[in-house]
């Protein structure tokens, strides 16, 4: 089977791609749409993406990349769980925004985690792009944290990740999912746009309706 997903399916400019890259492309472009629409499907469709990429990141010498789709397995879990069960007295989870303290801990850990992932893949690897591939890891778990919370801002997260994401494919040579996550980015933009809809149109409705007028006495 491992031989089969890193066979070549077709060539891009000389360059071939394997059938783990395409059903990589496949599956991620669904799973994100899905996502963006707030769709349950989402979760498991996401793991499948996840493994696929996990075989054609180690293939591609991103190590870093390869470790985090395990990662990804486990907040996937978590993610269908939390959407399911993690809103109040075990309801299924709303959008809202992340609070200052939340932030704090995730701009902290993500900060801790890059500095981290730069060092042991500069150092214990033959990695070509330590830096960005550490960037971009950490970016991508503090995207996939808020999402399985759905917080409306891990849109924003995701959008910056994508922006390094794109050129360093491209890079690799994994023109595929370079182009994979030029269409991330779109489906990004249109999640955000979802996520803050639903998000005004919860508040509107949580907002106290003010009394009317007295009716008039006789």
């Amino acid at each position: 089977m491992l031989d089969w997903l890193t066979g070549t399916a077709f060539t891009v400019a000389g360059t071939p791609t394997s059938r783990a890259e395409l059903l990589g492309f496949a599956t991620g472009v669904l799973n994100v749409w899905l996502l963006a629409r707030q769709k349950m499907w989402n979760w498991p469709i996401g793991i499948a993406n996840v493994l696929l990429l996990m075989v054609l990141f180690w293939t591609a010498g991103l190590y870093a990349d390869a470790g985090l789709q395990i990662v990804y397995v486990g907040l996937g879990l978590y993610g269908w769980w939390a959407w399911l069960f993690g809103g109040e007295r075990r309801s299924r989870l709303v959008v809202a925004r992340t609070g200052r303290r939340e932030w704090m801990v995730l701009v902290a850990a993500g900060a801790a985690l890059t500095l981290l992932l730069w060092l042991l893949l500069d150092r214990a690897t033959d990695s070509t792009v330590p830096f960005p591939d550490a960037v971009t890891t950490a970016l991508s778990l503090m995207a996939t944290y808020g999402q399985c919370r759905k917080r409306v801002e891990s849109w924003w997260i995701w959008i910056t990740a994508d922006l390094v994401y794109i050129p360093l494919y491209a890079y690799k040579g994994l023109y595929l999912t370079g182009g994979l996550y030029i269409v991330f980015l779109g489906l990004c933009v249109f999640g955000l746009r979802n996520w803050r809809a639903d998000l005004r149109r919860l508040s509107a409705a949580a907002r106290p309706v003010a009394p009317g007028p007295a009716p008039a006495t006789p």
